[in-house]
C-alpha cells in the first residue's frame, strides 16, 4: 500500500462522516454492533425500572411484561435502522429528506436539544447513585456537583471520537457487566434462596398495560435514533439483526436482573442490594460502566444533531462546547428540572421515526439519495405538518399534568405519536403523490 493510501485510509478511519454516508468498506458486521445496542440499553434507567416491576409484580407477569415491551422496542428499532443503513446517513440527515434542507434544521436542533438535556440528566441520576455509593461503602460524602463533572467529562471522551470509540467500549464492558450482574444474581440466589422470587405482590399490583408501556417508554426515542448507528452496518440485514438483538436484549437484560435482584432482596433500592450483597467495588464498576456505554450515546447523537445546524463547525469541537455545557448543567444541579422538560421532548422527537419510516418504506425511497440532497427543497410543508399533528396527538394522550390525557391509545404518548406519524405520512404521501 503506498504512502498516500495508508493517509488516505488514516483520514477515513478517523472520521465519523457526520454529514454524508459512512463509506461501505469502513461498515461493520451485526455482532459488533449488536454489542453497541446492547451497551446502550443496559443502563441505570432499566435497572430501576426492573427493581420497580419486581416490587409491584409477580414474577411472571413482570417477565411477561418485559418480554412484550422489549420485542415491541426491538421491531421499531430494527425498521429505523434499516433507513439508517440503506441511506448510510444519521438520523438529522435523514431528516432532510423528510422536511427540506431549512426545515431539517429546526428539527435537528430538537433532536440535539433533547440528547444533550438527557445526558445532563443521566450525568446527575450517575452522580446521585455514586454519591450513595461511596456514602455506604466508605463513609466518603463526596459532593455531588464533583461526581457530576469526573461523569460528564468521562462519559465525553467516547462520545467526541465517535462510533468507534463507542464501539471499543461496548466491546469490552459489555462481557464485564454480565460477569458482575452475573456474581450479583448468584450471591443474592446463594443468600436468600429461589423462594423468595415466588413471593406474592403486598399492596396493589403494576397493572399489565402500565408495565407494558414502562418497558417500551424507558427506550422509544433511542429506537428513533437509531440511525445513528445503523448507518454503520454492512448491509441492511445487519442493521435489523444487530438492531432487533440490541434493543431487545440490551433493553430486557437489565430490566430482568433488577427484577429477580428485588424479589430476592425484597427492595427496589439497588444501590443498595449490591452493598448488601457485600459487593461493594462491583456496584461501583456496574454504576459506571451501566452509564457510561448509555450516556455517551446520548452525546454522540446530540453532536450529530448540531452538525446538521453547525455545518462550518468541526464534530469534535461540537461534541466538546456540547458535552461541556450538558456537563455544568448537572454540576449546578439544574438536571432535576429538565425531567418534566425531557418528557414533552419525547413527543416531538418520536413522531420523526414514524415519518422517515413511512416516507421510506412506503412513499418515495427515491429521493433518499445523498447525491440529491442539495437539490432539495428548503421546506416540505406536508411533513412539518404531520410532525406538528403526531406532537399534538402525543399531548391528547399524555395524561395530565403534562398533557391533556383525552384518551389513551397505547398508553405510551412517544409509541402513540410515532404510529400517529407513520400512518399519516403514509396517507398524505400517497395522496400528493397521486396530485403530483
Amino acid at each position: 500500500m503506498s504512502e498516500a493510501s495508508q493517509v488516505k485510509n488514516k483520514e477515513s478511519n478517523a472520521q465519523d462522516f457526520e454529514r454524508e454516508p459512512v463509506p461501505a468498506h469502513l461498515r461493520k458486521k451485526w455482532l459488533s454492533m449488536s454489542l453497541v445496542w446492547i451497551a446502550i440499553g443496559i443502563d441505570l434507567s432499566a435497572m430501576f425500572l426492573g427493581a420497580e416491576l419486581g416490587n409491584g409484580m409477580n414474577l411472571s407477569d413482570s417477565l411477561t411484561a418485559t418480554v412484550i415491551g422489549s420485542v415491541i422496542l426491538g421491531l421499531i428499532g430494527a425498521l429505523c435502522a434499516f433507513v439508517g443503513a440503506k441511506t448510510g446517513l444519521s438520523t438529522a440527515m435523514i431528516s432532510r429528506f423528510l422536511f427540506g434542507n431549512v426545515g431539517a434544521r429546526i428539527v435537528s436542533i430538537v433532536l440535539g436539544i433533547f440528547s444533550l438535556g438527557w445526558f445532563g440528566v443521566q450525568v446527575g441520576f450517575f452522580a446521585s447513585n455514586m454519591h450513595t455509593a461511596f456514602d455506604k461503602l466508605v463513609g466518603v460524602d463526596l459532593p455531588l456537583g464533583l461526581l457530576s463533572f469526573i461523569g460528564g467529562l468521562l462519559m465525553m471522551s467516547t462520545a467526541i471520537w465517535g462510533y468507534r470509540s463507542i464501539e471499543r467500549l461496548s466491546v469490552w464492558s459489555v462481557p464485564l457487566l454480565v460477569i458482575f450482574i452475573g456474581i450479583a444474581v448468584f450471591t443474592a440466589f446463594k443468600t436468600k434462596g429461589a423462594s423468595a422470587i415466588w413471593e406474592p405482590v403486598s399492596g396493589s399490583p403494576i397493572p399489565m398495560g402500565t408495565a407494558i408501556s414502562l418497558v417500551i417508554g424507558i427506550f422509544i426515542v433511542g429506537t428513533v435514533l437509531s440511525p445513528d448507528i445503523g448507518r454503520w452496518a454492512r448491509t441492511p440485514m445487519h442493521a435489523v439483526t444487530a438492531a432487533f438483538i440490541g434493543f431487545f436484549v440490551g433493553n430486557s437484560f437489565m430490566t430482568i436482573i433488577a427484577i429477580f435482584l428485588s424479589r430476592l432482596m425484597d427492595t427496589d433500592d439497588l444501590t443498595n442490594i449490591f452493598i448488601a450483597l457485600g459487593l461493594g467495588l462491583p456496584a461501583i464498576i456496574v454504576l459506571t460502566l451501566a452509564q457510561w456505554t448509555t450516556n455517551t450515546n446520548n452525546l454522540y447523537s446530540a453532536s450529530l444533531g448540531f452538525s446538521v445546524v453547525f455545518q462550518r463547525v468541526p464534530k469534535k469541537l461540537i461534541t466538546v462546547i456540547a458535552g461541556i455545557l450538558a456537563t455544568l448543567l448537572a454540576v449546578f444541579g439544574i438536571y432535576d428540572k429538565f425531567l418534566s422538560f425531557l418528557n414533552v421532548i419525547t413527543s416531538f422527537v418520536s413522531p420523526i421515526g414514524g415519518l422517515y419510516t413511512a416516507e421510506y418504506l412506503l412513499v418515495n425511497r427515491k429521493k433518499f439519495t445523498f447525491e440529491g440532497i442539495e437539490r432539495n427543497k428548503n421546506w416540505i410543508i406536508r411533513s412539518l405538518v404531520v410532525w406538528v399533528l403526531a406532537t399534538l396527538f402525543a399531548y391528547m394522550t399524555t395524561p395530565s399534568p403534562d398533557g391533556f390525557g383525552w384518551f389513551q391509545l397505547t398508553r405510551v404518548p412517544a409509541l402513540d405519536a410515532f404510529i400517529f406519524a407513520f400512518i399519516v405520512q403514509w396517507i398524505i404521501g400517497k395522496i400528493m403523490s397521486k396530485k403530483g
